[in-house]
Protein backbone atom coordinates (compact mmCIF):
# COMPACT_ATOMS: atom_id res chain seq x y z
CA UNK A 1 0.00 0.00 0.00
CA UNK A 2 1.38 3.45 -0.93
CA UNK A 3 0.93 6.52 1.03
CA UNK A 4 1.73 9.48 -0.69
CA UNK A 5 1.39 13.65 0.35
CA UNK A 6 1.57 16.73 -1.90
CA UNK A 7 1.93 20.30 -0.67
CA UNK A 8 0.64 23.13 -2.23
CA UNK A 9 1.00 26.85 -2.24
CA UNK A 10 -2.48 28.09 -2.65
CA UNK A 11 -4.91 31.46 -2.11
CA UNK A 12 -6.32 31.57 1.09
CA UNK A 13 -9.75 30.26 0.69
CA UNK A 14 -11.10 32.76 3.77
CA UNK A 15 -9.64 36.30 2.36
CA UNK A 16 -9.99 35.48 -1.48
CA UNK A 17 -5.67 36.15 -1.37
CA UNK A 18 -6.48 39.80 -0.34
CA UNK A 19 -5.04 38.92 3.15
CA UNK A 20 -7.57 41.17 4.62
CA UNK A 21 -11.12 39.50 5.57
CA UNK A 22 -14.60 42.39 5.90
CA UNK A 23 -17.09 40.45 7.95
CA UNK A 24 -20.32 41.56 9.95
CA UNK A 25 -18.51 43.45 12.16
CA UNK A 26 -16.37 45.31 9.76
CA UNK A 27 -17.78 48.71 8.08
CA UNK A 28 -17.24 51.94 6.51
CA UNK A 29 -13.72 51.06 4.92
CA UNK A 30 -12.85 49.09 7.77
CA UNK A 31 -10.90 45.08 7.26
CA UNK A 32 -9.11 43.05 9.88
CA UNK A 33 -6.05 41.04 8.88
CA UNK A 34 -7.26 37.35 7.99
CA UNK A 35 -6.70 34.52 10.70
CA UNK A 36 -6.32 31.88 8.02
CA UNK A 37 -3.30 33.30 6.62
CA UNK A 38 -2.35 35.85 9.14
CA UNK A 39 -2.58 38.35 5.97
CA UNK A 40 -0.31 36.44 3.74
CA UNK A 41 -3.29 35.92 1.04
CA UNK A 42 -2.00 32.15 1.32
CA UNK A 43 -2.03 29.03 2.73
CA UNK A 44 0.26 26.05 2.63
CA UNK A 45 -2.13 23.32 1.81
CA UNK A 46 -0.92 19.16 2.31
CA UNK A 47 -2.48 16.55 0.96
CA UNK A 48 -2.15 12.60 2.53
CA UNK A 49 -3.86 9.48 0.84
CA UNK A 50 -3.19 5.63 0.74
CA UNK A 51 -3.83 3.95 -2.79
CA UNK A 52 -7.25 2.35 -3.20
CA UNK A 53 -6.56 -1.39 -3.02
CA UNK A 54 -9.92 -2.71 -2.59
CA UNK A 55 -12.99 -2.02 0.27
CA UNK A 56 -11.65 -3.56 3.59
CA UNK A 57 -13.75 -5.42 5.50
CA UNK A 58 -15.19 -3.72 8.77
CA UNK A 59 -15.19 -6.50 11.89
CA UNK A 60 -17.90 -5.96 14.39
CA UNK A 61 -20.65 -5.04 11.75
CA UNK A 62 -23.44 -7.40 11.28
CA UNK A 63 -26.04 -5.19 9.60
CA UNK A 64 -26.56 -2.55 6.93
CA UNK A 65 -28.77 0.62 7.05
CA UNK A 66 -29.10 2.58 3.80
CA UNK A 67 -28.93 5.42 5.88
CA UNK A 68 -29.78 6.95 9.30
CA UNK A 69 -32.63 9.27 9.49
CA UNK A 70 -31.72 10.17 13.28
CA UNK A 71 -32.81 7.05 15.28
CA UNK A 72 -30.58 5.18 17.16
CA UNK A 73 -30.28 1.60 16.13
CA UNK A 74 -29.00 -0.89 18.06
CA UNK A 75 -29.75 -4.39 19.96
CA UNK A 76 -32.02 -4.10 23.49
CA UNK A 77 -35.20 -2.88 24.55
CA UNK A 78 -36.56 -6.45 22.89
CA UNK A 79 -35.51 -5.40 19.32
CA UNK A 80 -33.95 -7.33 16.90
CA UNK A 81 -31.20 -6.15 14.06
CA UNK A 82 -34.30 -6.59 11.68
CA UNK A 83 -36.65 -4.33 13.42
CA UNK A 84 -33.83 -1.30 11.69
CA UNK A 85 -34.46 -2.82 8.39
CA UNK A 86 -31.26 -2.60 6.46
CA UNK A 87 -29.39 -6.02 5.29
CA UNK A 88 -26.86 -8.18 6.32
CA UNK A 89 -23.29 -7.06 6.63
CA UNK A 90 -22.42 -10.28 4.65
CA UNK A 91 -24.93 -9.45 1.71
CA UNK A 92 -24.09 -5.83 1.48
CA UNK A 93 -20.16 -6.75 1.63
CA UNK A 94 -20.93 -9.19 -1.70
CA UNK A 95 -22.45 -6.12 -3.40
CA UNK A 96 -26.18 -7.02 -2.68
CA UNK A 97 -29.21 -4.09 -3.50
CA UNK A 98 -31.15 -3.31 -0.67
CA UNK A 99 -34.26 -5.57 -1.32
CA UNK A 100 -37.69 -4.49 -0.46
CA UNK A 101 -38.71 -3.93 2.95
CA UNK A 102 -35.32 -2.93 4.00
CA UNK A 103 -36.06 0.53 5.41
CA UNK A 104 -36.63 0.98 8.70
CA UNK A 105 -40.62 0.93 8.45
CA UNK A 106 -40.96 -0.16 12.58
CA UNK A 107 -39.88 3.43 13.25
CA UNK A 108 -40.23 6.00 10.29
CA UNK A 109 -42.93 6.45 7.46
CA UNK A 110 -42.46 6.86 4.02
CA UNK A 111 -42.25 10.23 3.63
CA UNK A 112 -39.68 10.42 7.03
CA UNK A 113 -37.34 7.52 5.15
CA UNK A 114 -37.13 8.33 1.75
CA UNK A 115 -36.43 12.13 3.28
CA UNK A 116 -32.91 10.81 3.68
CA UNK A 117 -32.64 7.58 1.92
CA UNK A 118 -33.77 9.06 -1.71
CA UNK A 119 -35.51 12.54 -2.21
CA UNK A 120 -36.57 11.66 -5.55
CA UNK A 121 -38.82 9.00 -4.25
CA UNK A 122 -40.03 10.77 -1.02
CA UNK A 123 -43.87 10.39 -1.26
CA UNK A 124 -45.87 13.81 -1.92
CA UNK A 125 -48.80 12.89 -0.26
CA UNK A 126 -51.53 15.54 0.21
CA UNK A 127 -53.20 13.51 3.87
CA UNK A 128 -49.22 13.73 5.46
CA UNK A 129 -49.30 16.45 7.67
CA UNK A 130 -46.30 16.57 10.00
CA UNK A 131 -46.08 20.39 10.03
CA UNK A 132 -42.22 19.96 11.53
CA UNK A 133 -41.63 16.65 12.61
CA UNK A 134 -42.62 13.43 10.90
CA UNK A 135 -43.89 11.71 14.26
CA UNK A 136 -46.52 14.57 14.71
CA UNK A 137 -48.57 13.53 11.27
CA UNK A 138 -51.62 12.25 12.42
CA UNK A 139 -51.12 9.15 10.52
CA UNK A 140 -47.62 8.66 11.96
CA UNK A 141 -49.49 5.67 14.62
CA UNK A 142 -50.50 3.96 11.79
CA UNK A 143 -47.11 4.16 9.76
CA UNK A 144 -48.12 0.32 8.52
CA UNK A 145 -50.69 1.71 6.63
CA UNK A 146 -48.18 4.23 4.73
CA UNK A 147 -45.73 1.31 4.13
CA UNK A 148 -48.63 -0.84 2.41
CA UNK A 149 -49.60 2.36 0.21
CA UNK A 150 -46.19 3.05 -0.38
CA UNK A 151 -45.57 -0.62 -1.16
CA UNK A 152 -48.85 -0.89 -3.44
CA UNK A 153 -47.50 2.19 -5.60
CA UNK A 154 -43.85 1.74 -5.97
CA UNK A 155 -44.02 -2.08 -6.65
CA UNK A 156 -40.36 -2.20 -8.36
CA UNK A 157 -38.44 -4.40 -6.24
CA UNK A 158 -35.14 -3.53 -5.48
CA UNK A 159 -34.21 0.07 -3.61
CA UNK A 160 -31.45 1.63 -5.59
CA UNK A 161 -28.55 2.66 -3.58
Amino acid sequence: MSEHTKTVQAECDGCGGTGLYVGLGERDGFAVQCHRCSGTGERTLTFGWRDFEGRKARPGVLRVLQTNPGIVAGLGNAHTPEDFGGMPYTEWRDGRPFPPGSEMRAFTCPAWWYQSADYARKPDWPECGFGGRFSDCRHFPDKAGCWSRWDRENPAGEIVR
